[in-house]
């Protein structure tokens, strides 16, 4: 990914951390996961160009959580079953962990 130019996101997703001298390579699991959580399509959109579509599908696949609709949305996405999602499972695994 050198030389390729940052995605812009709605700083309103990453309002907890330092947008500015975050590192997208080095923490992308971590920006795709927070783009799918609390971007709209266009942040959406912006990941997918940037990361690829096998890197997002890989990190949305693994991830430890994503809320319920968003799982459902990422899903769509990727076009991928949510039985292949590591944090549907652990939901299915441990529904008293997940009240809503």
């Amino acid at each position: 990914m050198e030389g390729k130019q940052k995605p812009i996101f709605n700083k309103r997703i990453f309002w907890d951390v330092n947008f500015e001298k975050m590192d997208y390579d080095l923490r992308a699991n971590f920006v795709i996961e927070r783009v799918f959580e609390r971007g709209d399509v266009e942040d959406i959109r912006n990941c997918r160009r940037y990361y690829g579509d096998e890197k997002v599908t890989q990190a949305l696949l693994n991830a430890k959580f994503l809320p319920e609709h968003r799982i459902h949305l990422a899903s769509a996405v990727i076009d991928k079953p949510l039985s292949e999602f590591r944090c549907y499972i652990l939901r299915q695994s441990n529904p008293e962990l997940f009240p809503y």
